[in-house]
């Protein structure tokens, strides 16, 4: 069995991309001016998140991490951030979710989505 040469990382390139991408939610976030909108923008940060798990964890020529059926010393993938990246999603929809419910309460409440034309808390 000849030794393999160790798996190559990848480039600058996905880290720009994840940083590109959360930067865009990031500015849509700030000059948001409607609930809604801010979630999505916030989704989309988080979308950046999950494109940088998956570039940390990703190796050139590397193979999917299923253990039983390829030979040793096979370069994967890092199955750790994988996992991570599938939590972030988890968590990613339920924070939306939770997220756009408290909206359509404070919409039916105030009878507005807007965060600037929200008063102080009534009793």
């Amino acid at each position: 069995m000849t030794p393999q040469p160790p798996p190559q990382p990848l480039g600058l390139l996905p880290y720009l991309a994840a940083g590109w991408i959360f930067l865009a939610g990031v500015y849509g976030l700030v000059t948001s001016r409607d609930s809604v909108h801010a979630i999505g923008c916030l989704t989309v940060v988080q979308s950046g998140t999950y494109v940088l798990l998956v570039a940390v964890g990703y190796r050139r020529g590397g193979t999917a991490p299923y253990f039983t059926d390829i030979p040793a010393g096979t370069p994967v993938v890092d199955p750790v951030a994988q996992a991570l990246a599938l939590t972030d999603v988890v968590v990613g929809a339920a924070l939306t979710a939770l997220l756009l419910a408290l909206v359509l309460q404070i919409a039916k409440r105030h009878g507005t989505a807007d965060p600037d034309a929200l008063t102080g808390l009534k009793g």
